[in-house]
């Protein structure tokens, strides 16, 4: 059994796991165009209501304060481009975690950053949603 309480030998179980994988990379990639398109309500249509950014300060972002900063364009992104992404979609907090070299303007600082970006996604009985994104460096 895994923690999911699904049988590794139970094909449904493995459909499940799979369709849940295809859900958060198709969350993600939402996420990444919203955010190059600067679209805050797009982004925010794919974030828990509760939803924090940790930026790689440290800095734990509120949702809000974010899409605000999308918004206003204090925290442009230019370009986000996947080098590595894996997926562990067992568990009742299912992530993602990715690799990307993202090209952005923050708080007036231009840069291209090797960011990895760990997304812990729930349910919220319909979608699949980002709870929590914690940025760091690779």
């Amino acid at each position: 059994m895994t923690d999911t309480g699904i049988s590794r030998r139970d094909p449904e179980g493995m459909d499940r796991r799979d369709d849940i994988a295809a859900a958060l990379r198709a969350n993600y990639e939402g996420q990444r165009r919203a955010m190059v398109a600067a679209d805050p309500d797009a982004l925010g249509d794919l974030l828990q209501d509760d939803f924090t950014l940790t930026h790689m300060t440290g800095y734990v972002q509120p949702k809000t304060e974010w899409l605000t900063d999308v918004r206003s364009g204090w925290m442009t992104y230019h370009d986000v481009r996947d080098v590595e992404v894996s997926v562990a979609p067992g568990g009742e907090h299912p992530e993602l975690t990715v690799r990307t070299l993202t090209q952005a303007t923050i708080w007036g600082a231009h840069g291209t950053w090797r960011l990895q970006l760990r997304i812990t996604f729930t349910h919220d009985g319909e979608n699949w949603l980002a709870a929590r994104t914690v940025a760091s460096t690779w």
